[in-house]
């Protein structure tokens, strides 16, 4: 998506958009906007979300509400931050890697995804690993990384 958005992508952000606003003032809370953008394809961090806002508090999220005009450059912002690329995930996980097989124990990855960086909740986490294991409780964390990525 880079650069400029298209009119076209324009038209369908804003038809998004409207669909969060569940007041009918043409605006969203300030708590809807990470959503938002996700449902856009984006991926940011609730880090950069809540700096793209300014830092907002607890009740800034659930009272301060945006227009769609004042959404748009939040949305170019996080379009335009890098995002990291399968290699660097994969690059990532072979630190995890103990035998240099490609694998990663699942119970190991668990406890990486629910204790550093942005925190997943058990749910979350099930969510994710659903279906990555192999027999043994190993991950083959490139498939993961691009299984993750793909989604």
């Amino acid at each position: 998506m880079a650069g400029e958005f298209s009119a076209d992508q324009i038209e369908d952000f804003k038809e998004a958009f409207g669909l969060f606003d569940r007041v009918g003032d043409s605006k969203v809370a300030y708590n809807q906007v990470a959503d938002i953008m996700r449902a856009l394809g984006q991926n940011p961090t609730n880090k950069d979300v809540k700096k793209i806002l300014g830092d907002p508090t607890p009740d800034d999220y659930a009272n301060k509400r945006v227009d769609f005009e004042t959404f748009l450059p939040m949305l170019k912002t996080v379009d335009g931050i890098q995002k990291g690329t399968v290699d660097d995930y994969v690059e990532g996980l072979r630190v995890f890697d103990k035998e240099g097989n490609g694998t990663v124990m699942g119970a190991e990855l668990r406890i990486v995804l629910s204790t550093l960086g942005e925190k997943m909740t058990e749910p979350e986490i099930d969510s994710l690993m659903q279906g990555q294991e192999d027999e043994n409780g190993s991950v083959h964390y490139e498939a993961f990384v691009k299984h993750i990525l793909s989604v």
